[in-house]
């Protein structure tokens, strides 16, 4: 990584893993033309996956964020494996989708997926704003709390 971003990544003290491989049959990113499709983030931290369970019955909303923050950190290793490092390439943070595991009542997911939308603000600045869903869902890969994927713009 080269430039402001890397720059600013250091001042958050945020230090990029090794962008996760797929898990199955696919890609964990796909360009067409300046748009970077990023396929689903789990909670990986250094090789492993952390924040197993449901959002409302094993996490509070507060340690959903801090899973859907770690997917949003691996987001961006792939965005820069993607890039060849250098993230002052990115244009924009386009969208993110998301995808909560929690119990039947849960209702906050939009809270949970903050941890992440925040993070890209946090990061890249008004460039990091982006359109987004969150979905409840019964159950993600791996048993993870959280599951985030996004679209970047990139030059």
């Amino acid at each position: 990584m080269a430039g402001q971003v890397e720059a600013r990544l250091a001042e958050l003290g945020i230090e990029l893993p090794r962008a996760p491989g797929a898990a199955a049959a696919y890609v964990p990113f796909t360009r067409v033309g300046d748009l970077l499709f990023v396929a689903g983030q789990l909670p990986m931290y250094m090789g492993e996956l952390h924040f197993v369970g449901k959002v409302g019955l094993e996490f509070s909303i507060e340690e959903g964020q801090a899973a859907a923050r770690q997917c949003g950190v691996n987001l961006i290793a792939q965005v820069a494996d993607a890039l060849d490092g250098d993230l002052d390439r990115l244009v924009r943070c386009v969208k993110l989708g998301g995808f909560v595991n929690t119990t039947p009542d849960f209702r906050d997911h939009p809270k949970v997926l903050n941890g992440a939308s925040q993070l890209m603000i946090q990061v890249f600045g008004d460039i990091g704003r982006h359109a987004r869903f969150a979905v409840g869902v019964n159950s993600l890969p791996f048993g993870a709390c959280v599951e985030i994927d996004g679209i970047f713009q990139v030059r």
